[in-house]
């Protein structure tokens, strides 16, 4: 088993179960380090509302087997055998109560039970196929008929992220897609920086969308761009060049607010209506950008024409972000080891029998909120139980 992540750690427990002798090759110095950074240190273990249509992968069936037969249940069974607290923090979003240590201590007491033996600072030097598979580092040569790799994506590479599953891949002739950082904030540029700049801190309920994705949640700005939740989300769906667009009212019709509020108080300015719904910062700012010429004029002054048009700019605030943060501040790397290339039922290789891909390393990504440790759970108990 090459990593030692969610992933790795889940697969190691199926296998080994079984009566499967395994060993689990971790890179940095400690296993499952991103479990223990997840949801600001409470672990986002799984969604109850997890379905294959929160998964973006160039092949969107392929992740359908793996998810059914392993479903969000079946892993709060795990946590229910060590009493673990955990609550619903919203949309099936299940959280520890305490710490993600103690998700990680329950993988590594699974391990223990099943005999799995865990290595950490590996540095893997070749991996070779012959009659088995063989790995060498510099903790010995681990010879065995199955070898699965679960060693991630690119992102976090603070936390030990490399492309060795990628490189792998390539070495056994399996096609990986291009991959890019996802669930991360935006960057920008020039005017749109110094905004956002001034505005670091500042967060407000909006819906972000880009093409026929939309989601509605938090928008945090920041010295940098935008990020928060729904900004996060957006960006799996993103591609560079691309605009997004802010509805800074997503939960009321702007014309409609406005004309009311020019017909029963109508001598209030524009920033004072907007200030009960939006930052007070914010709509200094989109006054200075999308109204100063009526910032001074009571609303009785201003012509319901006007209104509709400054309601209709506040429903689909355009921008172009020049990028993102990258793989620095990536929760997840979107792309990967092509699905093509898998059994959807087992993740084997189609070229070279005993030869796994779980995990991140794949072309399946999740959104936000606990779908991707649902994917590492589901796609390595799928690999676990016949590697």
């Amino acid at each position: 088993m090459l990593g030692g992540g969610a992933a790795g750690l889940m697969c190691a427990i199926v296998a080994g179960k079984r009566g499967r002798r395994v060993v689990v090759l971790e890179g940095s110095n400690k296993v499952g380090k991103k479990i223990l950074m997840s949801g600001g240190g409470r672990c986002n273990f799984t969604n109850l509302n997890c379905t294959p249509a929160n998964f973006v992968s160039a092949n969107p069936s392929f992740c359908i087997s793996a998810l059914t037969r392993f479903t969000p249940a079946h892993f709060v069974k795990y946590i229910d055998k060590y009493n673990i607290a955990y609550h619903d923090k919203s949309e099936g979003q299940l959280f520890c109560d305490k710490s993600s240590k103690d998700i990680l201590n329950m993988l590594t007491a699974e391990c223990e039970e099943a005999g799995v033996q865990i290595l950490t600072d590996c540095k893997i030097s070749s991996v070779e196929h012959m009659s088995s598979y063989v790995v060498s580092c510099d903790k010995g040569e681990f010879e065995a008929s199955s070898l699965v790799v679960a060693t991630g994506g690119l992102s976090i590479p603070k936390m030990g992220a490399s492309d060795l599953g990628y490189r792998l891949a390539r070495q056994f002739g399996i096609s990986v897609l291009e991959t890019r950082a996802a669930l991360v904030p935006f960057t920008f540029t020039g005017a749109l920086l110094e905004l956002t700049s001034r505005l670091s801190g500042v967060s407000v309920r909006a819906t972000a969308s880009t093409g026929k994705q939309s989601f509605t949640d938090d928008v945090l700005f920041t010295h940098r761009g935008l990020s928060g939740p729904a900004i996060l989300q957006l960006s799996s769906y993103w591609n560079t060049g691309d605009e997004i667009q802010l509805d800074l009212l997503p939960e009321l019709d702007g014309t409609r607010f406005l004309l009311a509020a020019k017909l029963n108080q109508p001598k209030l300015l524009l920033r004072t209506v907007l200030a009960d719904h939006l930052p007070r910062a914010l709509v200094l700012e989109l006054q200075a950008l999308l109204w100063s010429e009526l910032a001074e004029r009571p609303l009785g002054e201003i012509s319901d024409a006007a209104l509709e048009q400054l309601a209709n700019r506040l429903h689909c605030w355009v921008l172009k972000p020049s990028g993102t943060e990258g793989y620095r501040t990536a929760e997840v790397t979107i792309g990967g080891v092509s699905t093509n290339a898998l059994s959807s039922k087992t993740m084997e290789s189609k070229q070279h029998a005993g030869l796994f891909f779980i995990g991140e390393v794949v072309d399946v990504t999740g959104q936000l909120g606990g779908f991707n440790f649902q994917w590492a759970w589901a796609s390595a108990q799928a690999a676990g139980e016949v590697a």
